[in-house]
């Protein structure tokens, strides 16, 4: 498996929720407390996007996919001058000010679909992700606050077949929903991460080098594994001073430093998450000692495994 595939792999932690709404401009939503990580794309008209921390609307035509991560609350209108409408709180809608008008034009039309239907609308499909732990901090440290992917045939595809799904509601429909939206997710990522504007993380673009990134695919493919830097650099056909001084150029940091690094952030979701106990979990990131394992996370977490787990739960 790919370092993004096991990524996206790791962080998910329960279905994403996936709305469409068909509303005629003027219209506005604030989402009050985003999840960590939200797609929203729009198939026909165009909305604008903004973060409560920055003044200034960012547009979608239709088409576009934006990416919204690590901030607390936005707004999506049409237009961008658009009075408030609508505050997502939760899986709670509340109407600004008592509009009532608003809210009869924002009725239920289909399964998962909201708003007026009536000619001239805005359709927008919205997507949220509730990522898991320290691995989706991983993945969401690949992404501005906002990042804005234009539309593309390849992604346009994807689009169609979740703007096909989206308002049925047949056997399986969750299933289909959740794949396809991760589909466009990677197809998005994908997008995102080639543009030579990206400011993407170092193991990221490491990851195209020869050697370096198929070093890196193997620790993630397994990183309980006894790894020394000699073994990786046999593993990529390179000699052990000429791979360490590569790696390190390339991903910021030592291979051993990087390995430790990752199973530190696996094993503080596998004490959130599991019940396993801390010898066993270090067994599975690969310490035979839970004393040395131990040491190791604190280190990098600043706090002992157990005093980890009992602050979680």
């Amino acid at each position: 498996m790919d370092v993004l595939s096991d990524l996206l792999h790791r962080a998910r932690a329960q279905t994403a929720l996936v709305r469409q709404l068909v509303q005629r401009p003027p219209w506005s939503l604030t989402f009050a407390d985003a999840p960590p990580l939200t797609v929203v794309t729009t198939l026909g008209g165009h909305a604008s996007i903004r973060l409560d921390d920055d003044a200034a609307s960012v547009r979608l035509a239709a088409g576009d996919i934006a990416l919204i991560s690590a901030t607390g609350r936005y707004t999506i209108a049409d237009p961008p001058s658009a009075p408030p409408q609508f505050v997502i709180q939760g899986q709670q809608k509340y109407v600004v000010g008592g509009r009532e008008e608003a809210a009869g034009a924002h009725r239920s039309l289909a399964p998962r679909t909201y708003g007026d239907g009536l000619p001239g609308a805005t359709i927008m499909i919205r997507g949220a992700y509730e990522l898991r732990g320290n691995v989706g901090d991983r993945l969401l440290d690949m992404l501005p606050p906002l990042a804005v992917v234009p539309a593309g045939p390849r992604t346009r595809a994807a689009l169609d077949l979740l703007a096909a799904e989206v308002a049925c509601d047949e056997p399986g429909q969750d299933a289909v929903l959740d794949r396809l939206l991760d589909l466009v997710l990677v197809l998005a990522l994908r997008a995102w991460c080639a543009r030579p504007e990206s400011e993407l993380p170092a193991w990221h673009r490491a990851l195209a080098a020869p050697a370096i990134g198929d070093a890196l695919r193997h620790l993630h493919e397994d990183p309980a594994h006894r790894w020394t830097v000699a073994a990786l650099a046999a593993k990529v056909g390179m000699s052990r001073a000429a791979f360490a001084a590569r790696f390190t150029s390339l991903v910021g940091e030592p291979p051993l430093t990087y390995l430790t690094s990752w199973r530190m952030t696996l094993a503080a979701d596998l004490l959130r998450d599991t019940e396993a106990t801390v010898a066993a979990v270090a067994r599975t990131v690969g310490y035979e000692d839970a004393f040395a394992f131990s040491v190791a996370f604190k280190r990098a977490c600043g706090v002992s495994p157990s005093v980890w787990r009992r602050r979680l739960h």
